[in-house]
């Protein structure tokens, strides 16, 4: 469903390299905890281990990512820990060294 993510590549540039499309979109894996000041429809809300969580598709992604755009469906809707992670900043910048790490010695993408 979401193959053109994983042939994109996403290694550890230099910074100006980083943007979001050229990256795998491994944030869209994480665990995104929903406060409830957050206004995301309760279709896409799941409870884990007692939190309230963005609930994922079948294969682990976020169900808000837009396949077909390659986006987040309720961008301006986002949960707040979405607005906080920065593109290329230091969340993101570990996120994607852990990932292209795993993935230099063949160990598939993982939900966090």
């Amino acid at each position: 469903m979401h193959a053109e993510l994983l042939d994109a590549g996403c290694g550890v540039e230099a910074s100006a390299d980083i943007h979001c499309s050229r990256c795998d979109a491994v944030c869209c894996r994480l665990t995104v905890v929903v406060m409830p000041e957050d206004r995301v429809p309760g279709h896409l809300l799941e409870d884990r281990d007692g939190l309230t969580v963005m609930a994922r598709d079948e294969e682990g992604w976020c169900v808000a990512l837009d396949g077909a755009r390659m986006c987040c469906s309720i961008y301006e809707t986002r949960p707040a820990v979405c607005r906080r992670f920065s593109m290329d900043g230091p969340y993101c910048r570990s996120v994607r060294a852990e990932y292209a790490e795993r993935r230099a010695i063949g160990i598939e993408l993982v939900m966090y």
